[in-house]
């Protein structure tokens, strides 16, 4: 879903190992996934996520060339999460401008929970636009590093939702938006980059439509990181990544749109453009 609303040519996956990615990586391990991925004959292409970083890539990238992300050094694209970053941020921007009429985030509130590589660079951009922020962390000392820094406001992760803000954006672990979280937020719009953010999706659509939130799926607005990935597959350069970006903007307003006129969740509307598009392009290849 998350390619096809972004118009790209990829299906979709992930791989996980179980572990502690503080002490429990090391370069075998890496290296023994990256002959992992070489025996899928590039059916799945690996690059970052939670836990991973680019070192791990450059490992992975001794047994597999099937990797993206990889860092400038490498002629790959270089770091995903500013892209997937931007994103968000972009559809923040859409959200607003439903919301208000202007999509300016100037003294606009925002509650970031989970400020990891994603998150900070998240944090970044709304400071920049002078956008009241404020953040959590599951590490209470990566908190108070990145309030510091961006001169952001800590709070407690645990009731980061409970916040009164114009936006929450949960950019940690994905389940937050559920039936026991949704009547205790105070939020207006829920905008983040964490994967699966709602956990028993026909109920919570229910109560997210009841106490009046705007939600945008995260996988309409988190596909930054696999933009850029893309692009460094198909050769594009920073340009054609950041304009393929840029159109999260639109695609959030048409999903919201397609939303209001269909009487649907905003959830819904993102999956029936995505699996028209996967539809519409089984029907070309056939």
């Amino acid at each position: 879903y998350k390619a096809a609303l972004s118009g790209l040519n990829l299906g979709g996956g992930s791989a996980i190992i179980i572990g502690n990615n503080r002490t429990d990586k090391t370069e075998v391990l890496m290296r023994r996934f990256g002959q992992f991925v070489e025996g899928l004959n590039g059916n799945f292409i690996a690059s970052t996520d939670i836990g991973t970083s680019q070192k791990d890539l450059e490992y992975m990238l001794s047994e597999t060339n099937y990797v993206a992300g990889l860092p400038e050094s490498l002629n790959g694209a270089g770091d995903t999460t500013i892209f997937a970053a931007r994103g968000v941020f972009y559809g923040i921007k859409a959200a607003i401008k439903e919301l208000y009429g202007d999509d300016s985030l100037a003294g606009r509130k925002v509650a970031v929970q989970g400020v990891g590589s994603v998150g900070e660079q998240l944090v970044s951009m709304l400071r920049a636009e002078n956008a009241r922020v404020y953040v959590s962390d599951m590490t209470e000392e990566r908190k108070m590093k990145i309030a510091a820094k961006y001169k952001a406001e800590p709070i407690t992760y645990a009731t980061s939702f409970e916040l009164d803000v114009d936006v929450y954006a949960p950019c940690a672990l994905g389940g937050t938006v559920n039936p026991e979280t949704v009547p205790r937020m105070r939020c207006k719009i829920i905008a983040g980059s964490a994967n699966n953010q709602l956990k028993d999706e026909a109920l919570t659509n229910k109560l997210l439509k009841e106490h009046n939130i705007l939600y945008t799926p995260e996988f309409l607005i988190n596909s930054g990181a696999l933009i850029s990935c893309y692009s460094e597959l198909e050769g594009y350069g920073n340009n054609r990544t950041e304009a393929l970006v840029k159109n999260i903007y639109n695609a959030t307003r048409h999903v919201i749109q397609k939303s209001k006129e269909d009487d649907i969740y905003t959830h819904q509307a993102a999956q029936q453009l995505a699996e028209k598009r996967i539809f519409d392009i089984k029907k070309l290849k056939r």
